[in-house]
Order: C-alpha cells, then structure tokens, then sequence
C-alpha cells in the first residue's frame, strides 16, 4: 500500500465500527459455509443415489395398456411404441414380457394327494431380473424347466394362508428342493416336464422361465415366433422424473409397479441441499444488507474529511481504495475459513460413509471450491461497487 493510501487510511479509518464488521464476518462466514456445505454434501453423496455405481442403483418399472372394458382388449405393444420408449431420454432399456401362448399344467404331490392347476409363464430378458441363478438357462432337449417365483407368493403362504389354515410355514430352500410337474400342450404336442424353483424375485410379480425355453415352447406347441407384448419393463435412473410420467400420461400407459427408492432418495437430497442453501443465501443477504449499511454509515461519518480528500486532488477512485482493499481481505478470510469449515465436516461424514458396508464415496472438494471462489468474488464485486459509488456521489456534491 502507497504512502498516500496508507495516510488516507489512518484519516478514514477512525469511525470504523469493530463491532459492526464483526457482526458482517460472522453472519458472512455462517452463509458461506452453510451453502458451500449443501453444495459438497450433493456433490458427494449424489453418485450413491445414482448413476452407474449407486447403491440402490436404477429402478425398474412395469408399464400395460389399461383395462377398459369387459372383453378382449387391445393391449399389445407395437413396434413403434417399443421404439418411442426406448428413444425417451429418462428410459434406459426397455424389456419386453413374453407370454407362454400355450396351456401349462402344474402338479404337485403334497400329503399324499397330487394337486394340479393350470399356469401360465412369461419371460424376459436376463439382465432384467434382479437374481439371477446358477441353473438359470435351457437348451432344447432339456426336461427341466428352471422357474423363478415372486417372492411375495411365498411370503403370502406364510404369513397369510398357512396361518389361517394351520398349516406348516415353509423355506425358500424347501420350495427350491420340490419337483414340480409341468406338463405343456398345444400344436398337436403334450409333453411332461419337472419344473424347478431355481431363485425367488423382488422386482418381478409372475411365473418367470429363461427366455430360451420361452421362444423354443412357444414355436413347438403355439407355432408361435414373435407376438406384441402386452407388458414392458423400462429400466430408469427415476422413477419419480416428471418427464417420464408426462409421457405415460400423454400415452395412455399404466404403471404396474412403482419401486423408486433412488428417485425417492435424490429427491429427498435435492430438496434438503435446497433448504440448506435457501438459509445460506439468507445469511449472505443479511451479511451484504449489514455491509452496505455499515458503509453508508461510515461514509456518512467521513463525508467531511471525503470532501478534503477530493478537492485535494485524490480521485473517489483512490480515496474507495482503502475501504475496497478491507472488503477484499474480509471477504478472502471467510472464504478460506469457510472452505477449511466444510472440508473438516466432509472428512468426518466421508469417514462414517465408508464405514457402511457397500458404500464407496469419492470425495472431491472441486463444487465447494468453485462456488465458493464465484460467491466470494460475486460478494466482493457488490460491496466495491456500493463503496465506489457512495464516494463518487459525495465527490460530485462538493
């Protein structure tokens, strides 16, 4: 600093109010470090409650044609709603539900007595089941048939039906132990399999066998080769995305499931970074309101010794430098403070996090970091531009 700003500085500085700077750092630092704190919590806590790597992972959603009247409806999928879906932005991958078109007959010996009904089997492609098992496949020739059971039917027995019955509760490896006797009719053919329970289902609600034995049953005994689905499954990374329940609105489709834990959880951080960025930007205005008052106030007290210092020959330019040069040490004080706040707190829940079985985050201090330097230089720009222009409306009134 220039003699003449240091001369300056020692003739202005008298009416400087501590306790009125004090209260600007405080309620400045609490806001910085309130909004640089939300923006480092979404930006790491956002990558396990989505993408590729998160925890939950995307969400899986079962999407028909609604039911609207008594009789045969027109249901089917054509090629081009396939296609319109999987071209959507919020649509990942888009599955399609293949239906057995021919008559099933299951059996079971259970106290000495076979029971028999009729089934019914669907199938998708494999990366869209949650579990899939090792004996999960069929080559033609086979005679086992693997099935996958909704783990709800099971679940149902339990808890429902063999409670109100008296009859034994059941495991899952039991039911995995029993045979099962298929026997599959149509085109001129009847044929006996063994079905098999090879795993349980939390996504999917039916009778799931591979995709194999779908297509080669359905041209041995339908002479069936391709037919419309009547159900799709989308895999999205939000379930709750207003976009994608537009277009299904707009189309006239219905969800049959909505599991949306992820969307549910992102949406839950967006809303909560929102807040605690809405209270950190309240403290900055009150902090700038508690500024811009104080040097109203302070040019105020000096306007005399500001008036000498002008007719002298000292530019508003010039004699705004002292106060511009205090704006700019305070406001780099609670940034760098602000930055050392929230990098304290990101170390200590980062440490929890990794704790947790299954969770790996990767913590980087680049948002914190950015925003905080853009504030800081957004705040200082506005508080050098009240000092400057207060100083230029004093010299223009001499």
């Amino acid at each position: 600093m220039s003699k003449s700003i240091t001369l300056i500085w020692q003739l202005l500085r008298k009416h400087i109010s501590i306790f009125e700077l004090t209260i600007f750092f405080i309620t400045n630092l609490i806001g910085m470090v309130v909004i640089l704190a939300g923006v480092q919590i979404y930006s790491d806590l956002k990558p396990i409650l989505s993408g590729d790597e998160a925890i939950i992972g995307n969400d899986y959603v079962v999407v028909t044609h609604p039911v609207t009247r008594v009789g045969i409806n027109t249901t089917s999928f054509s090629t081009n709603d396939i296609e319109e879906l999987q071209n959507q932005e919020f649509v990942n991958s888009v599955g399609r539900f293949t239906s057995s078109q021919f008559e099933v007959n299951g059996s079971i010996l259970f106290g000495g007595r076979r029971l028999s009904t009729m089934l019914f089997f669907e199938s998708i492609p494999d990366e869209f089941i949650d579990a899939t098992p090792d004996s999960w496949g069929f080559a033609e020739g086979n005679t086992t048939i693997p099935i996958i059971l909704p783990r709800n039917y099971l679940n149902l027995y339990n808890f429902g039906f063999s409670s109100t019955q008296k009859l034994p509760q059941i495991t899952e490896a039991m039911v995995k132990s029993v045979s099962l006797g298929i026997e599959l009719s149509g085109n001129g053919h009847t044929d006996e399999f063994v079905g098999r329970v090879a795993g349980f289902s939390d996504r999917i609600n039916t009778i799931l066998v591979p995709d194999a034995f779908m297509s080669w049953a359905n041209r041995h005994y339908a002479n069936v080769t391709t037919e419309s689905p009547t159900r799709l499954i989308l895999e999205v990374a939000n379930p709750s995305d207003p976009s994608l329940l537009e277009f299904l609105e707009a189309n006239n489709y219905v969800l049959e499931s909505k599991p949306a834990e992820s969307g549910k959880a992102l949406f839950i951080l967006k809303v909560c970074v929102a807040i605690i960025v809405v209270i950190g930007v309240i403290f900055s205005l009150l902090s700038i309101i508690i500024l811009t008052l104080s040097i109203h106030l302070l040019l105020q007290k000096n306007i005399t010794k500001l008036e000498t210092l002008t007719l002298i020959g000292y530019t508003p330019n010039r004699v705004a430098m002292p106060y511009n040069a205090l704006t700019i040490a305070l406001n780099g004080s609670i940034l760098i403070l602000s930055l050392v706040a929230v990098f304290v707190a990101q170390n200590i829940y980062s440490n929890y996090l990794s704790q947790l079985d299954g969770i790996t985050i990767s913590t980087s201090p680049a948002a914190s970091f950015v925003v905080g330097i853009a504030l800081t230089v957004l705040i200082t720009a506005l508080n050098i531009f009240v000092i400057n222009h207060k100083i230029k409306e004093i010299s223009r009134k001499r």
